[in-house]
């Protein structure tokens, strides 16, 4: 199914006004409603090696398995849908390239990159991550976090060693504790939401939510209603505004109307049974 015409997406990126380099990376999609953002950190210029492999990679080996994948399908081992599992292999994938590169390259030794990717399908988003880069949902006018961060200042958070205030006023805030490139093998955080129309998405690196604050962000998505690109260059003029010390990048996703898959024949003998 093409979902061009079901949600609306754009992008962002900017180095910020301190760093040299844009580590960030973004790519999507929109006729396979897949979108994917990924934070690079290392030594020079590792960074963008680290996410520049990180979402080519997860791009390509999504859309190759989806032209293949039978939709509408639970893998019971896990409780996953298949594409869910589609998600979380290809950022397994990205995974050990940039292991394997920062292994066998002088250059790009230490480094790695967070990830972050949602793939829309049958009126459901599948959201997976590593790292602290984020997705939220607008919905209703409420902005809600759908994403945990991979962090010490999380496990702290977690474990109530810290306060929330104490959190967003901490300098080690961005020290994660999950990255792509690390080690050999990642764990990858995968959630399944409901999509329901006028929802948004937003997924973001933490240049953007280490300066302009989760009220600050939804009060944009409120002022600017659907003009997804006037919220996007609003929020990265914002992290400017405030110092601009991180590279700031962002992809948003509007939902128009339901993309629920037509029913197989299979599916619909299946309800013949069951209802006729």
């Amino acid at each position: 199914m093409n979902l061009e015409d079901a949600i609306d997406i754009t992008a962002a990126s900017h180095t910020g006004r301190v760093r040299k380099h844009n580590e960030d990376s973004v790519a999507y999609g929109p006729q396979i409603g897949f979108l994917v953002l990924a934070d690079g950190m290392g030594g020079y210029k590792a960074g963008e090696v680290a996410s520049a492999i990180a979402t080519t990679t997860i791009f390509r080996e999504t859309r190759s398995a989806l032209d293949t994948l039978v939709r509408g399908h639970v893998d019971h081992a896990t409780g996953y849908r298949y594409e869910s599992l589609v998600v979380r292999d290809a950022i397994a994938e990205a995974n050990t390239l940039i292991y394997r590169a920062a292994r066998d390259h002088a250059d790009y030794s230490g480094m790695g990159t967070t990830a972050v990717a949602t793939l829309f399908y049958d009126n459901i988003v599948t959201v997976a991550h590593v790292g602290d880069s984020r997705v939220y949902r607008w919905r209703n006018g409420k902005f809600e976090q759908l994403t945990v961060d991979h962090t010490v200042i999380q496990e702290y958070l977690n474990s109530g060693l810290y306060t929330a205030e104490q959190a967003r006023a901490s300098t080690d805030k961005n020290l994660v504790t999950r990255a792509l490139g690390i080690a050999a093998d990642v764990e990858v955080d995968l959630r399944e939401y409901k999509v329901h129309a006028n929802d948004v998405f937003l997924l973001c690196s933490d240049g953007l939510t280490d300066l302009v604050d989760d009220q600050q962000i939804a009060a944009s998505l409120d002022n600017n209603g659907s003009n997804l690109e006037t919220t996007a260059l609003t929020l990265v003029e914002m992290a400017n505004s405030r110092g601009g010390i991180d590279n700031i990048s962002l992809i948003l996703a509007r939902v128009k109307r339901s993309f629920a898959t037509p029913s197989s024949w299979q599916t619909k003998l299946a309800d013949w049974f069951t209802n006729g």
